[in-house]
């Protein structure tokens, strides 16, 4: 029965895992779009504080006063956060083989990328070597942990005088 669940496991765990490299792939190239699209925001507002003579710093702290003003200056301080992680997490991710962003899921932090690649991916058979790859570590994975899981019952089972 244990073998079975473990089979089991690591059929489950190879499944899910070897859609990890095509759903990185996804998300890489929707984060490159966001860095494109903030890097555009970011470079217009620093080209307008440049325009009235101000520092990024000097623009934001303009940007205040008011209820809307007070919300805008929040707005584009996240916008400078997020490109700014976005950019470096794009680069790691850019530079690792599909394989490799295996040990990178933090590098997967933008939450509205994340979300937008979820919801248009589609699960696929994976035909290529990192797919293929994927899958096996997940096998193997899924294995491991039904293994470990059992080990408590094993030893109730040889407590209990059953074999």
């Amino acid at each position: 029965m244990i073998g079975v669940l473990r089979l089991a496991g690591g059929i489950a765990c190879a499944v899910c895992l070897s859609q990890f490299p095509a759903f990185s792939d996804q998300y890489v190239q929707r984060l490159g779009g966001q860095v494109d699209s903030l890097a555009r925001v970011v470079q217009e507002f620093d080209a307008s504080a440049t325009r009235a003579g101000l520092s990024r710093e000097e623009a934001l702290a303009d940007l205040s006063g008011s209820r809307f003003r007070d919300l805008h200056q929040d707005d584009m301080r996240r916008a400078f956060t997020r490109l700014d992680h976005a950019r470096a997490d794009l680069a790691m991710l850019r530079i690792a083989s599909p394989l490799e962003r295996m040990a990178l899921p933090h590098r997967l932090r933008d939450t509205e990328t994340l979300a937008a690649t979820w919801s248009d991916f589609s699960p696929a058979i994976p035909v290529t070597a990192a797919g293929l790859w994927a899958a096996g570590i997940g096998f193997a994975g899924g294995w491991l942990l039904i293994a470990l899981l059992s080990i408590p019952f094993r030893r109730q089972k040889q407590h209990l005088g059953w074999r």
